[in-house]
């Protein structure tokens, strides 16, 4: 194990494929140095875990009924108590994780590559271009994001993929300025013109050199990002414009325990503890990374 980990860390790597691994390695070490950052890998990893394993690890139906055992507390037999129908919580919240993950995933997987080419094809033309791009892009900026994906959900109807989509749309602002900042601070350096003068063309220029440079950026904000999605898609769920029921999305399963959080203050609060965990933990994680990308933060203590 030290051998391997001393040929991750020669300072001479021998081949592309040593330096590639010996950069991954070095971020591995320098986030488990991050408290934080460790914690919010924890819980990123338990949501991807119970994600994955929800039918080994929830102990009931998550869309069963029982209305004999209805509003019951937390007990041995229900680790989280049940809610209005009978439904085990524990397991709604289990199988929750799954939507969560899901929304999360894909509106990564939309927004941020959008984001990310808008910007850079602003920044390095410039000009009309610049202007144009970044002009759709305020407007969009300008409007609050949960306010714009509820007019977009609303406007396509409800149901977890329009939910999806809407939310994408009102992200993918915030990573175009991102890359387009990105792209003026090195779209004149020297390397680039040497790259011109070889003959490369723009989209060569933009998509094996530029792109690439901008991703440490963009994986910083988009994993910051997700509490944000984690909470807007719950907002949504809330109001009853995200996911339908009998799904068990954790917004939606605040908004039925909403009548009773006085008494059984369970059915709402469970939920609501799990999104905040995971939103928390994609906080921390954030974090951490930025501290181990971000140039800037090199030798601050």
């Amino acid at each position: 194990m030290a051998t391997l980990l001393h040929w991750l860390l020669d300072e001479t790597p021998t081949s592309r494929l040593q330096a590639r691994l010996g950069r991954h390695a070095r971020v591995a070490l320098a986030l488990t140095r991050n408290p934080l950052a460790v914690i919010g890998l924890i819980i990123v990893a338990l949501l991807l875990v119970s994600a994955l394993a929800a039918p080994l690890i929830a102990t009931y139906d998550p869309v069963a009924q029982d209305l004999a055992r209805r509003l019951l507390p937390p007990s041995a037999a229900h680790w989280m108590g049940t809610d209005e129908l009978g439904r085990d919580i524990w397991s709604r919240t289990v199988f929750g994780s799954r939507i969560t993950l899901t929304i999360v995933l894909l509106v990564a997987i939309i927004a941020a590559p959008l984001g990310l080419v808008v910007g850079a094809v602003a920044g390095y033309f410039g000009g009309w271009c610049d202007r144009i791009l970044m002009g759709v892009t305020d407007i969009f900026l300008s409007m609050p994001k949960l306010i714009l994906a509820l007019a977009f959900v609303a406007a396509l109807g409800p149901g977890i993929q329009n939910a999806i989509i809407a939310i994408a749309i009102a992200t993918w602002p915030s990573y175009a300025r991102i890359a387009r900042a990105e792209t003026l601070t090195i779209r004149h350096s020297e390397f680039i013109s040497a790259i011109r003068l070889q003959g490369a063309s723009a989209t060569r220029v933009i998509l094996r050199h530029i792109l690439p440079l901008c991703a440490s950026s963009m994986i910083i904000r988009v994993t910051l990002d997700m509490a944000g999605i984690i909470l807007t898609a719950a907002g949504l769920g809330f109001i009853g414009l995200g996911a339908q029921p009998p799904l068990p999305e954790w917004g939606a399963m605040i908004s039925r325990g909403r009548n009773f959080i006085l008494d059984q203050w369970w059915v709402s609060t469970m939920p609501g503890l799990a999104i905040v965990t995971v939103g928390l933990g994609f906080c921390f994680l954030g974090d951490g990374l930025r501290d181990v990308l971000d140039p800037k933060q090199a030798g601050k203590p």
